[in-house]
C-alpha cells in the first residue's frame, strides 16, 4: 500500500532555512491579530498532539452513525450498486479536498490555524469570518446530532428510560474530556477512534463469513442481494429517470459521512508537534486508511442485507444494516455486542465535534474576529471559555423530546451538509489562492500533492453539485415539505448573511486580496 500511496504523492519536505520554515517569521509582517507573538502566555494553545492523536481525531469524526446507520437509509434509496457507488465519489472528493488544504496548512501551521483563518490570509477578511463561523456552528451542531442518535441506540435495550437521562450524561462526559490538557484529550480520542476501526474491521471479516456461508445455517450468500432484489433501485420516479434520481441522493445521504471530515485534521495543526513534517503523513495516511475502512464496510453491507429489508425504514440500531443482517443470520447477542459499540462510536464521534468546534471559535478570536475573551487559555493551554460556549450546542438535542428522534436527526443532516458543502467549495478557494500567491512569488512549498490541481478542480465541481442537489427531492409535489427545504439550503443564506453584514462593517477592505498584496 506505501508503493501505491507514494505514487499518488509527491512530499517533498526538504531543509529550509529556519526563516523559511519557521511559521511566526512568516507571519510577522500580517496584521497583528494573525502572529504567534501577539498572543499571550494566557492565550496559547500547547503542542500536545503527536501525529497518531491528529490522525485519529479525524478518522474519528468521519467514523459515526453517519457510517453505521446513515449506510441503511443510502442502502434503501439506491441498492447496493449505488451505495457503493456513493461512497467511493464521496472517499474521492475528500483526497481533494485533504491534499489540497494540507499543502496550504503545513506551509503555515500556527496556534490558531483553520481554514478560516487561511481565508482570511489568502481570500480576505470578510470570507475568513463568515466561513470560521460556519465552522463554529456546523461543528456545533453535530455535537446534539450525535447526542440524537445515542438515544436511538439506546431505545434498542430500554425504550421506558427518558432519552433526557442519557443525553445528559452522555454530553457531560464530552464536556469533561474536551476540558483534559490537550494530550490527555488526545489519547482518549486515539484509543476510542481505535475501537471504531476495529469494530470496522470485525464487521468486514463479519460480513466475508457471511458471504462464504460460515454462518449458522451455512448459507452461503455471496452477492445474492446485488442479484435480488437488485443492484440499484429506483427513486420517487420509474424507470431510468428513478435511478438517476437514486443514485443523485445516495450521493448526497452517503457525503454526511465525510463533510468537515477533511478539516479536522487541519483543525489540529496548531497543537500538533512538528506539523510541517508530520501534517503531509497525516494527510496521506488519512485519505488510504478511511478508503480502506469505508469500501469494505459498503461493500460488506450490499453482501449481508437486502435493499428491501423492512427494518431500513425504522430509526435506531434496528434500521442498522449489520443488525439486520445478524437477526437473519440468527447470531445471538451479536446486535448487542455491535450496537454498544456503533452507541461508543456516536459518542466519540460529538467528543470529536466539539474539540474541533471551540477551536474555531477559538482560531475567530485569534483572528480578532470573535470577543478576545475566546482566546483565553488555562496552564495547560486549553481555551477553556471557547469549550465552554461551544459546549452549549449540545443543548439542541433535547429538541428531540418535544418531537420524534427521526425528524430532528433528519433536520440536523440536512443542515449539516450544507455547511460541508459550503466549505468544501472555500477550501478550494484557499487552495487556489495561495497556490496562485505561491507561484507569483516564486516560494516552493514544503509539501505538494502530485495530482494538485487537478484533484482540487474535480472536488470543487462535486461541491457545488452536491450544495445544489442538497434537498432537491423536496421539489417534487410528493416529497414536498417545508421544513425539509428550510433545513436543506438553510446554510447558503445564512453564510452569505455573515459574509454581507461583515463586508459592510469592513467596507474599505478588499473583496479580494491582491496576489501582491499576500505575504507569505
Amino acid at each position: 500500500m506505501a508503493e501505491i500511496a507514494s505514487s499518488f504523492e509527491n512530499v517533498n519536505i526538504r531543509s529550509f532555512p529556519k526563516k523559511e520554515l519557521d511559521p511566526v517569521s512568516r507571519m510577522e509582517s500580517l496584521q497583528p491579530g494573525f502572529t504567534e507573538r501577539s498572543l499571550a502566555p494566557n492565550e496559547e494553545t500547547h503542542r500536545g498532539f503527536k501525529p497518531r492523536h491528529a490522525q485519529m481525531i479525524a478518522i474519528g469524526g468521519a467514523i459515526g452513525t453517519s457510517l453505521f446507520l446513515g449506510s441503511g437509509m443510502v442502502l434503501r434509496v439506491g441498492g447496493p450498486g449505488f451505495l457503493l457507488l456513493s461512497y467511493a465519489l464521496n472517499c474521492l472528493i475528500v483526497y481533494g479536498i485533504m491534499t489540497a488544504i494540507a499543502e496550504v496548512a503545513t506551509y503555515s501551521p500556527v496556534p490558531g490555524a483553520t481554514m478560516s483563518y487561511f481565508a482570511d490570509r489568502y481570500v480576505s477578511r470578510s470570507f475568513g469570518v463568515a466561513l470560521g463561523y460556519l465552522y463554529w456552528y456546523s461543528l456545533g451542531i453535530l455535537v446534539p446530532y450525535e447526542l440524537t442518535a445515542t438515544t436511538l441506540l439506546m431505545s434498542y435495550w430500554n425504550p421506558t428510560v427518558s432519552p433526557a437521562l442519557w443525553m445528559s450524561i452522555i454530553l457531560l462526559g464530552i464536556i469533561i474530556v474536551n476540558f483534559l490538557p490537550v494530550s490527555y484529550y488526545g489519547e482518549v480520542e486515539f484509543w476510542s477512534a481505535g475501537l471504531k476501526v476495529l469494530l470496522i474491521i470485525g464487521l468486514i471479516c463479519f460480513s466475508f463469513i457471511l458471504c462464504v456461508g460460515g454462518g449458522p445455517s451455512h448459507d452461503r450468500l455471496g452477492f445474492r442481494y446485488w442479484v435480488t432484489p437488485g443492484a440499484t433501485k429506483t427513486y420517487i420516479l420509474e424507470g431510468g429517470v428513478g435511478r438517476l434520481i437514486a443514485c443523485l441522493q445516495c450521493f448526497v445521504l452517503a457525503s454526511f459521512a465525510f463533510v468537515l471530515a477533511p478539516e479536522q485534521l487541519i483543525v489540529t495543526v496548531g497543537e500538533m508537534q512538528s506539523a510541517e513534517v508530520n501534517l503531509p503523513k497525516a494527510s496521506r495516511r488519512y485519505f488510504w486508511r478511511l478508503l480502506l475502512l469505508f469500501i469494505p464496510t459498503v461493500v460488506g453491507i450490499g453482501v449481508v442485507c437486502p435493499s428491501n429489508a423492512e427494518d431500513l425504514d425504522s430509526s435506531g440500531a434496528s434500521s442498522s444494516p449489520f443488525v439486520i443482517a445478524i437477526r437473519i443470520a440468527g447470531i445471538p447477542a451479536l446486535d448487542s455486542i455491535v450496537n454498544a459499540l456503533v452507541l461508543s462510536s456516536a459518542i466519540t464521534a460529538a467528543n470529536a465535534f466539539l474539540y474541533s468546534s471551540s477551536r474555531n471559535l477559538y482560531s475567530l478570536a485569534v483572528a480578532r474576529n470573535a470577543p478576545s475573551i475566546f482566546r483565553r487559555c488555562n496552564k495547560h493551554g486549553l481555551p477553556y471559555i471557547s469549550v465552554a460556549t461551544s459546549a452549549l450546542f449540545g443543548g439542541l438535542a433535547y429538541m428531540s423530546l418535544s418531537s420524534t428522534s427521526l425528524t430532528v436527526f433528519n433536520w440536523l443532516i440536512n443542515l449539516t451538509n450544507t455547511s460541508g458543502y459550503i466549505s468544501w467549495i472555500g477550501c478550494s478557494i484557499i487552495y487556489f489562492r495561495f497556490r496562485k500567491s505561491c507561484d507569483y512569488k516564486e516560494i516552493t512549498p514544503p509539501y505538494r500533492s502530485r495530482l494538485q490541481p487537478w484533484a482540487v478542480y474535480f472536488s470543487l465541481f462535486a461541491s457545488l453539485l452536491l450544495l445544489f442537489l442538497n434537498g432537491f427531492t423536496v421539489f417534487f409535489p410528493s416529497q414536498w415539505s417545508y421544513e425539509s427545504f428550510l433545513t436543506s439550503y438553510i446554510g447558503i443564506p445564512a453564510f452569505l448573511a455573515i459574509y454581507i453584514c461583515h463586508r459592510c462593517s469592513t467596507w474599505n477592505d478588499p473583496w479580494l486580496k491582491a496576489i501582491n498584496d499576500i505575504e507569505m
